[in-house]
């Protein structure tokens, strides 16, 4: 197989494929991807869910790139777009997808917000991992979780490099199995050909996102 191959195969792994319903919130996990925000606010303006928290500070790859949180920078895009600011609130410290659950938990519970389900909103090849973190953090919380809806060759012909990508699905790959080992998310069987795929993009050189001594 080619690393074209490869590649799809691990980014078809990522998702989910979950079906939308309506939610009592849609929180959107931030980082580098405004595609994220978008796809979040969307989701609001057409009535999948009355609130939408936008979640994430400064990350590993944002804290080079902004001077704002993620958090921030996401709102303004969806108030761009016609959000309510009354249907917005703002987690601006998380660094992490464990922090991004715990910390807007904990928010909408001081804002008086107990949800039974939400609507997760992350980057598609981050789908996977976002429900295996929840599955820990929040359990018991109804949960879809979502991505801007765009294939492999539309999400790496704009913005993030085609090669940086696979960089980043491999590492997420690889910490869908090492975090589920630690007890930070659940257990997510990996198929075959998916490991198959994983091993071919390690050999090819797709390593710098990967966890070391792991």
């Amino acid at each position: 197989m080619s690393i074209d191959d490869w590649a799809r195969t691990v980014w078809d792994y990522h998702h989910v494929g979950h079906a939308l319903r309506k939610a009592d919130c849609i929180i959107v996990l931030g980082r580098h991807d405004t595609r994220v925000a978008k796809r979040g606010a969307e989701l609001q303006l057409a009535g999948w869910a009355p609130l939408v928290l936008m979640s994430g500070g400064l990350g590993s790859l944002t804290s080079g790139m902004w001077t704002r949180p993620e958090a921030e920078v996401f709102a303004d895009m969806a108030l761009g777009m016609g959000v309510p600011r009354d249907a917005l609130l703002l987690e601006s410290r998380s660094t992490n997808t464990g922090e991004n659950v715990e910390l807007s938990r904990r928010l909408l519970a001081e804002r008086g917000v107990l949800p039974h389900s939400a609507i997760a909103v992350q980057k598609p090849y981050m789908e996977r991992r976002t429900l295996a973190t929840f599955g820990v953090r929040w359990p018991e919380l109804e949960l879809v979780v979502t991505s801007p809806q765009l294939s492999f060759d539309d999400y790496t012909s704009q913005g993030i490099s085609r090669d940086d990508v696979i960089h980043i699905m491999v590492g997420d790959l690889q910490r869908l199995s090492v975090y589920a080992k630690k007890g930070f998310s659940t257990p997510q069987e990996i198929p075959p050909d998916v490991a198959a795929a994983y091993e071919g993009l390690v050999a090819a050189g797709y390593t710098k996102r990967l966890l070391k001594g792991e």
